[in-house]
Parts: structure tokens; C-alpha cells; sequence
């Protein structure tokens, strides 16, 4: 009896794309860590928008749920112990786990 063909994922194929408040992003496979490289597969790679960031139309910067808060970050509710921008009440959910922030200190400034 012949098997099915497993398709292998690799570093670099895409995962989906994405649109989140009028931009695209393309999710690839890949990993966060060197070390990840030796014994596990590669997993979808979301858009580090803090070493690069992005904004939207109206100035508003692009967050992922997982990414730490910033400074002018207001925890949603006591007790909440994970630092992410998930938990902050200026995060603004758009597709999967990308979002904006619309705190007025994190805005960009419009070009006239």
C-alpha cells in the first residue's frame, strides 16, 4: 500500500496573509530563537513590529497580542499578571493576533 506524501513545512513558506486596518501582512513560517532551529519545526512568525514598526492610516501603530507593553500601558482589569499588549485597555484587536494601539502617547505623528 502507498503512504499519502506529508507536505513538510519550511522556513520562509507562507502561513496566511493577513489584513488588519488597511495593510496586509504576510505570515511566514520560521523561528524566534537560533536555538529552535535544531529540534522543532517552524512555526508562524508574526510581524516584530517593535524593531519595525507600522502604522496605520491615521498615525496608530501596529501591536501584537504578545508583545510586551509599553510604558503608557493601563492593565484592562486588577490581578493581571501577563505584560502583554493583549491585557492593555489601549490595544484594539484586528485579525488574529495583530492589532493597533490607540493610546494618544504611542500615536504617530501626521505628516501635513
Amino acid at each position: 500500500m502507498g503512504t499519502t506524501p506529508v507536505n513538510k513545512i519550511s522556513e520562509g513558506d507562507l502561513y496566511k496573509v493577513l489584513e488588519a486596518f488597511g495593510k496586509r501582512f504576510e505570515i511566514k513560517y520560521g523561528y524566534y530563537e537560533d536555538f529552535e532551529r535544531s529540534d522543532q519545526d517552524p512555526i508562524p512568525i508574526y510581524p516584530d513590529f517593535q524593531s519595525n514598526p507600522e502604522y496605520t492610516a491615521d498615525g496608530s501603530p501596529f501591536v501584537t497580542q504578545m508583545q510586551d507593553m509599553c510604558r503608557h500601558a493601563v492593565f484592562k482589569a486588577s490581578g493581571l499578571w501577563d505584560e502583554c499588549c493583549s491585557n492593555c485597555i489601549h490595544y484594539k484587536n484586528g485579525n488574529e493576533l495583530i492589532g493597533i494601539c490607540l493610546c494618544p502617547n504611542m500615536q504617530q505623528a501626521r505628516k501635513k
